[in-house]
């Protein structure tokens, strides 16, 4: 099947053209993946005979499939242009997002919500990855929605919840960024990204101990 008849099913329709014309531009091997928990996408650089890789995971949504797509195009036109000397999201790799992205924005591909999202986190240089929370939640809202899949900062204060290992946690106080959560089992202590997707069990005060 023609690659860019395979990219609509997963990329905004108007998007996909040109993502079909980097893949052949950059000789790239680009793989839809399964889901990873851990990450949205991956790039590879060339190594040991083989080319380019990317990765970007099946079940995003059209925008956030997008978004990784090029994230991982600008690492790969940062890597052509500076090899390893240049850091992994530094002002080499977001100068070459910007610039990559422009052409959507020019399509207009994007809900103005996330465009602002995007155009926030290109301006600002604390924010190093598209780990960006203000980005990620914009996103987020054009997922499918969910049953019984909440984040953990929606979740209320020692609620119980689990993962998709069976490990089972309860929400404690918020440290800076992240939230600390117990693990039932082996009273482990650890950290918990805001948006991380989790599966509530319980939020009985009383009975989470």
């Amino acid at each position: 099947m023609d690659k860019v008849k395979v990219l609509e099913k997963y990329l905004p329709p108007d998007a996909a053209p040109l993502i079909g014309r980097w893949i052949d531009y950059f000789k790239c091997e680009f793989k839809i993946s399964r889901n990873r928990g851990s990450k949205f996408g991956d790039y590879r650089a060339p190594f040991d005979g083989k080319g380019h890789r990317i990765s970007v995971n099946y079940d995003l949504n059209p925008y956030a499939f997008l978004v990784t797509t090029v994230h991982e195009f600008a690492h790969l036109h940062t890597w052509n242009e500076h090899k390893q000397k240049a850091k992994p999201h530094g002002t080499e790799w977001k100068n070459n997002f910007k610039k990559m992205m422009q052409p959507f924005f020019e399509k207009d591909v994007f809900p103005p919500d996330v465009k602002h999202a995007i155009v926030t986190y290109l301006n600002n240089p604390a924010a190093s990855s598209c780990s960006d929370l203000n980005l990620y939640r914009s996103l987020r809202k054009y997922d499918a929605v969910k049953e019984d899949i909440h984040t953990v900062e929606k979740l209320p204060m020692l609620a119980v919840f689990k993962l998709k290992d069976g490990r089972v946690f309860r929400k404690e106080e918020k440290l800076r960024k992240r939230y600390k959560c117990t693990e039932l089992k082996t009273r482990r202590v650890y950290l918990f990204s805001p948006v991380a997707e989790v599966e509530l069990v319980q939020t009985d005060n009383n009975n989470a101990a």
